[in-house]
């Protein structure tokens, strides 16, 4: 009978034993025996245990596991072996706010017995198994096999010492055709033989990535490698399970292979160079690892990509994700290492004196707030430099030395709030928050966007950075990388209008006009909402006259019913995301500045239903089948899994339901865009056209156009982003918005800050 303990952070009401069926015996510890303890610290922990005197140790929670291991996520490793005889097992009690947690408990309850009962044990990768070549007759050899082996796919990754093909080289390939043996093939040993051998074998089957936007990239830049037919797990397990985060191709290995975390003593090795050496991790480049460690974990990547494969291309049999992942995903790949190659193009002149500008704002906020004597104060009293970023500091200037009444705004461990609409509440009884304010928001700019985005420019001035199609549950694009394109600055336009085109071209961006409410309105075949758009002019004011009844013309109603039209807005945009008559409240009297009461709110949505009862009517449908099924379709057949409309908590089960209605509108909007766009970027590709497409920003194609295409390319676009998809209105295509200007900022950056560089 083995000698089992199983730890928990403290004492909780879960009966383990019952758990585990009664199945083990086993000795019971908490790491703390404070119960009231909630965030644990290493001078917290008391438990009295020695792991050497226990065969396996069950680790229950994040807690516990990082205080036995090296590891943090007891999510990605949960039910599975660490060291040789630790066993982490996810906290029961995460359970009753997330459901969806409940078939990890169960498989890692499952795999943790087994392991115990000598069922499951880690399985030993061989060099056999995970060969390495250098030599090039060997390489040459090896690849003929493959081909004449004629595999239906045959999985392939790369090794590389950049994250972009212009900033590093290929290392090494790594090739499996039969889920059991991979190799990994040192580049250096490559020659003319070898290329045209991969060539033919890249040519006579269907190449599997894991991540195949990454790879391709660089196999296409360094070698001119093409892929007639390829596959990705990554995107494949994104039609599983669309959550963000749990496409890793380790996590999947973990999941669905018997290699749990292969990587393990690659990652281990470079943690003690780094400790040897002094190297910062930041610092550290993969060429650096020696061929012997590198071949295992790069071989044994191809064959877990193989294996996950096998796997996740079930998902095909399901025919809307099939669509989905043939029609959107796969061209979307194609697309995205287009628009990352053509690059954002910034000027480098405008970037550096964008940087004077911010750090003569910034000064010029210091030397303002140093004029107030409770500045000067306080770091005498303190005897250190008073620092803006500093929530505890910024307490003790407002609420100490300035006597400043707080808003009532608390932070989570409830202190008193310093956040950006604090200050901007506490502006109106000092200056001070103001200088602080701008102090903040300049240095951010500065530190995070134009510091950081200089030295990361190519030669030719453009910034190569990532967008990834399995980012969001929505489906909409997201930004990673060198420069995240989705979070640039709002409220000031000098980051904007630092990408600029070139001599000869405009900056063009298109955008699409109340896409979701336009999507809304086809989907629930709401007419009197399609005559809104049918009708024309200015949107929020025809919505406003139709549920107001206004005894105006819809275009004089912005002007003489300023707080309805609020109204109407705030109604139209807050459906969607289960808005009530406190949240319509809030944002219209935040709008129009004048108190809109709940009461007001109330009679607004009721009227506004009255109006437009087809989408009302949609809107219950919907929220009734999410409830009762926990997932929903969109149009363009994307997934949306729901779980956690199961959860006892009404709070988190309410946010799952508007999570859904949302998904159904925010998916099929950014579809129509992200669909125009692709098709926009091959006509560019055939025609021959120098236009080139560089971003997707939230509803925004941004595109640098030379002068004698514009006019074409808005022309060209737009037909394709209110191509008939299913999702028109009869004889009123979605809007397009075209915007353009020299830079991005579409002329704000020299209004407001004149000519300057």
């Amino acid at each position: 009978m083995p000698n089992v303990a199983l730890v928990e952070t403290k004492h909780s009401k879960t009966d383990f034993k019952t758990e585990f069926d009664h199945k083990i015996e086993f000795d019971q510890y908490q790491l703390c025996s404070d119960r009231n303890i909630k965030k644990v610290l290493k001078r917290d922990v008391d438990i009295q245990m020695n792991p050497d005197e226990y065969d396996w140790v069950i680790l229950v929670g994040s807690d516990a596991l990082k205080y036995y291991t090296k590891v943090n996520s007891v999510t990605e490793y949960s039910g599975k072996l660490l060291d040789g005889k630790y066993l982490p097992i996810i906290n029961p009690s995460m359970l009753a706010f997330k459901p969806e947690a409940k078939p990890t408990w169960e498989s890692s309850k499952t795999n943790i017995l087994d392991y115990i009962s000598g069922q499951l044990e880690d399985t030993v990768v061989t060099d056999e198994q995970a060969r390495g070549i250098r030599d090039t007759e060997e390489a040459n050899e090896w690849i003929r096999t493959c081909i004449d082996a004629k595999p239906a796919y045959i999985a392939l990754d790369s090794e590389t010492t950049g994250l972009y093909p212009r900033d590093g080289h290929m290392l090494g390939i790594s090739l499996c055709y039969d889920g059991h043996n991979g190799v990994y093939i040192d580049t250096e040993c490559f020659n003319v033989r070898t290329e045209v051998l991969l060539q033919l074998l890249f040519n006579q089957t269907t190449v599997v990535f894991h991540n195949a936007k990454f790879d391709i990239a660089f196999f296409e830049y360094h070698f001119n490698f093409e892929f007639p037919q390829f596959e990705d797990t990554m995107l494949l397990h994104y039609l599983i399970d669309e959550v963000p985060g749990t496409h890793g191709l380790k996590q999947l290995a973990m999941k669905w292979t018997p290699y749990g975390d292969y990587e393990q003593p690659m990652y281990e090795w470079i943690a003690d160079y780094c400790k040897r050496t002094g190297t910062l991790k930041s610092n550290f480049t993969w060429d650096t690892i020696p061929f012997d460690i590198m071949k295992t974990y790069a071989a044994m990547d191809a064959v877990v990509t193989y294996i996950v494969y096998e796997k996740v291309v079930r998902i095909k049999k399901n025919k809307q994700l099939e669509k989905v992942y043939n029609n959107i995903l796969i061209p979307g790949t194609r697309f995205l290492m287009d628009i990352q190659d053509n690059g954002v193009p910034f000027n480098k002149e405008r970037l550096y004196g964008a940087q004077e500008l911010m750090q003569d704002e910034i000064d010029k906020s210091v030397q303002d707030l140093y004029s107030h004597p409770e500045v000067a104060q306080f770091e005498k009293i303190n005897g250190k430099d008073f620092n803006a970023n500093s929530t505890v500091q910024l307490r003790q200037l407002f609420f100490d030395f300035l006597g400043l009444v707080p808003t009532g705004k608390k932070t989570g461990t409830g202190a008193d709030s310093t956040d950006a609409e604090v200050l901007a509440e506490l502006g109106k009884q000092s200056p001070v928050p103001a200088l602080i304010s701008n102090i903040r928001k300049n240095s951010k700019i500065k530190n995070t966007y134009l510091d950081k985005i200089i030295p990361q420019l190519d030669m030719d001035s453009r910034l190569r950075t990532g967008f990834n199609l399995h980012g969001t549950t929505s489906g909409r694009l997201s930004s990673s990388g060198k420069l995240n394109m989705q979070q640039l600055p709002r409220d000031n336009p000098i980051v904007k209008g630092c990408i600029k085109a070139a001599e000869g071209h405009k900056i063009v961006a298109m955008d699409l006009t109340t896409a979701e409410v336009y999507v809304a309105a086809v989907l629930a075949s709401d007419e009197n909402l399609q005559n809104v758009f049918r009708e024309g002019g200015n949107f929020h004011s025809q919505i406003a006259k139709r549920v107001f009844n206004l005894p105006c013309k819809a275009e004089e109603v912005a002007e003489l019913y300023t707080t309805q039209r609020q109204a109407a807005k705030a109604v139209t945009f807050g459906i969607m995301y289960g808005a009530g008559p406190k949240k319509i409240s809030e944002q219209v009297t935040k709008d129009s500045g004048k108190l809109f009461s709940q009461q007001e709110a109330a009679s607004v949505i009721s009227d506004y239903f009255k109006q437009f009862y087809a989408l009302k009517e949609w809107i219950e449908n919907n929220q009734k089948f999410i409830a009762q099924n926990g997932f929903v379709y969109s149009y363009f057949g994307r997934k949306r899994r729901l779980p956690n409309v199961a959860s006892t908590d009404k709070g988190i089960k309410s946010h799952s339901i508007r999570s859904g209605l949302n998904f159904l509108v925010q998916s099929t909007a950014s579809d129509v865009n992200l669909l125009g766009a692709i098709e926009m970027n091959k006509h560019i590709q055939k025609g021959g056209f120098k236009s080139r497409i560089f971003a997707l920003v939230h509803d925004s194609i941004l595109a640098e156009v030379p002068f004698q295409e514009v006019d074409y390319y808005c022309e060209a676009l737009q037909d394709y982003i209110q191509k008939d998809r299913g999702i028109s209105i009869p004889g009123t295509p979605i809007g397009c918005d075209f915007e353009i200007g020299d830079d991005y900022s579409m002329g704000k950056y020299d209004k407001q800050y004149g000519n300057h560089v």
